[in-house]
């Protein structure tokens, strides 16, 4: 039986629930990501707008350390599939925003599992998961937003063979656009955001175990600091509209130290819609984004 089937096999009777979060919308980790990221902050009193896609630093979940992996993630988990050895990547997402998150308010999730498809491709056999989210606030029933993450998952047992992933080679130009933003990265930007989104995967913060164990070159920068880096540029740039739909995919990881471009503008042939990317320097991008505006 092929490694595929294998996969299969183990998720075939997967029956992952319906996860629910609640929490208040509270201005302290969207000022503490402004000055992350170096940025002025949005307004943060009761009843202003939460930036799109910030509310990840509102819903977090927070396992208890005994029931972390080897890796810092959750060992076990409603929306986990049971994968052995299990090796974790994040390969974009989509984002639509039907109506303001204020501050101040209570947010509501509700996560589930969508899809599940085991694939062969470069690196061996994977499996695509995909998760959604409703968000809702207060007691009104209606769905203010919809979010949607797919996450790739491989199996590397004890005793596979370590993959290793070399360190990309310079050269590329930077990403097009008139809108741009630069960031620094290191292991001190890595660990403030792992610990603003509680986040404890050792690829951001374990050198000695990302490049032995995970066979990455240096530390990996966060997928989703690059999708919010590529959205400071329409709340920068465009701060009249309001960002309605954001779509983007994750090519290649991005690795300190380097320095994070983010550029991109309104699409030519539509106002209503911009494209963005983000690329350490002197690399091909690693993240392809579009934003349509409402």
């Amino acid at each position: 039986m092929s490694e595929t089937a294998n996969l299969a096999d183990l998720v075939r009777d997967w029956d992952p629930p319906t996860v629910r979060t609640s929490r208040r919308v509270d201005p302290w980790p969207a000022a503490a990501f402004a000055d992350l990221v170096d940025a002025a902050p949005p307004a943060l009193g009761d009843g202003a707008p939460l930036p799109p896609l910030w509310h990840w630093f509102v819903l977090l979940e927070h396992p208890r350390t005994a029931d972390l992996g080897e890796d810092g993630h959750p060992a076990d988990g409603p929306l986990l599939p049971r994968v052995p050895g299990r090796r974790r990547m994040f390969a974009g997402g989509r984002f639509t925003q039907h109506a303001p998150i204020p501050f101040g308010a209570v947010l509501h999730g509700s996560s589930a599992v969508t899809s599940v498809t085991p694939k062969s491709g470069r690196s061996g056999e994977m499996l695509f998961v995909s998760v959604r989210q409703e968000l809702r606030v207060g007691d009104d029933p209606a769905v203010v937003a919809v979010e949607e993450q797919d996450i790739v998952y491989r199996s590397e047992p004890d005793g596979a063979q370590r993959r290793v992933v070399p360190r990309p080679a310079g050269g590329e130009p930077e990403p097009d656009g008139a809108w741009r933003r630069r960031l620094g990265t290191g292991s001190v930007l890595l660990s403030r955001f792992s610990a603003l989104t509680y986040n404890g995967h050792r690829i951001h913060h374990d050198h000695p175990y990302t490049t032995t164990v995970e066979g990455y070159p240096d530390l990996v920068v966060h997928g989703p600091l690059m999708a919010l880096l590529a959205l400071e540029l329409p709340r920068v740039h465009a701060p009249a509209d309001t960002v309605a739909e954001f779509g983007y995919r994750l090519t290649r990881p991005a690795f300190v130290p380097s320095t994070l471009v983010a550029a991109g503008d309104r699409d030519a042939d539509d106002p209503g819609a911009a494209t963005v990317a983000v690329a350490a320097e002197g690399v091909a991008p690693s993240l392809v984004a579009t934003v349509r505006f409402r």
